[in-house]
């Protein structure tokens, strides 16, 4: 198992710097000139001025350099110095946004808080309803539980989230007044108010994000379990005498967890850059919403970095899950 995790991040680097590659190029061939806002009056000399101070005037090989060499080295070593109080990253030069002025990762770290709280928070939830929707679904088929949960499921993933969070929105916060429809990024949680007040605005768009989540995840449990429990070694396991609750718990549900573990491992990225719809219904002031007013601001470092951001975090999710078959499964050997 060591062998092979070596063995696949060091594919995985080849692998990260080509998709880097790709999406500077895309970026670099679209339309658009960070410039294009200001003021026509300005003079010729003053404009390439300006951008020679955002890197525009270097070619487009040395700028991806830079890009890479920031990305995996200044920018780490910052976060190391953040920290353990170093100062190693001391007077580096760092990826800086056009739109904000400042460098990149720092408004980044700035808004991954939000996006963690309220995104990240729907998919654990998700997935916890999820498993033993689609466990008991399983065991008990065509059963009424099953036949709500399909229906659930169905509903949940049919419907996109931008319905069922304005359908919130029109309920719990305009009909009942019971809920805010706006997400209060400037909220700082030092009692049990300020606690129930956070609890109280992160409550429609988790529970948005967690039906989605959670109706997809159950259909693939489901699915798994049906396909095992007609396996020989369930029979084997029940003529040995063996309850059913070891029967499903300990032999159906490790097999079964297999195909569930891609679809909940490469689901984590979207907990980052998925959302972007959700957060701009609720205007959660997240990573989604930043990369939404960078596109629009035509910021290419930020949409850069926020991009080969989501390509590393899948690529990071595919290999845990990899790591997770052999776990589960003892029969899976890689080296």
């Amino acid at each position: 198992m060591l062998t092979f995790t070596l063995r696949r991040c060091l594919t995985a680097i080849p692998t990260l710097l080509f998709i880097a590659l790709v999406i500077f190029l895309i970026l670099e061939a679209a339309p658009g000139d960070p410039l294009a806002d200001q003021p026509l009056t300005i003079p010729a000399e003053v404009r390439e001025q300006m951008r020679a101070a955002l890197g525009l005037d270097q070619p487009w090989y040395v700028r991806f350099y830079l890009w890479i060499y920031q990305f995996f080295v200044v920018e780490p070593t910052v976060l190391f110095d953040h920290l353990f109080g170093t100062s190693f990253a001391e007077g580096a030069a760092r990826v800086r946004s056009w739109q904000f002025r400042a460098p990149v990762m720092d408004i980044i770290v700035q808004r991954m808080p939000q996006t963690l709280w309220v995104v990240g928070m729907a998919y654990v939830v998700g997935v916890l309803i999820a498993l033993p929707i689609g466990i008991i679904s399983a065991v008990r088929q065509y059963s009424a539980f099953d036949q709500v949960g399909n229906f659930v499921s169905m509903v949940g993933f049919s419907f996109p989230t931008f319905f069922t969070g304005n359908l919130l929105i029109v309920v719990f916060a305009v009909q009942l007044g019971w809920l805010p429809s706006i997400y209060d990024t400037q909220l700082q949680v030092t009692d049990w108010a300020s606690f129930v007040q956070q609890l109280r605005q992160m409550a429609m768009p988790v529970a948005v994000l967690a039906l989605f989540n959670a109706s997809q995840i159950s259909r693939y449990m489901r699915a798994a379990m049906l396909d095992n429990l007609t396996q020989d070694y369930v029979r084997t396991a029940r003529a040995k005498g063996m309850t059913e609750r070891v029967v499903v718990l300990r032999h159906v549900l490790r097999n079964s967890m297999i195909p569930v573990v891609t679809v909940i491992a490469l689901g984590v990225p979207t907990v980052f850059g998925g959302a972007i719809i959700t957060e701009q219904v609720f205007k959660v002031n997240g990573l989604g919403q930043l990369l939404i007013t960078a596109i629009q601001a035509n910021d290419l470092p930020m949409v850069q970095t926020l991009t080969f951001m989501f390509a590393v975090l899948i690529v990071l999710f595919n290999l845990i899950a990899d790591i997770l078959y052999g776990i589960l499964d003892p029969r899976i050997r890689y080296d």
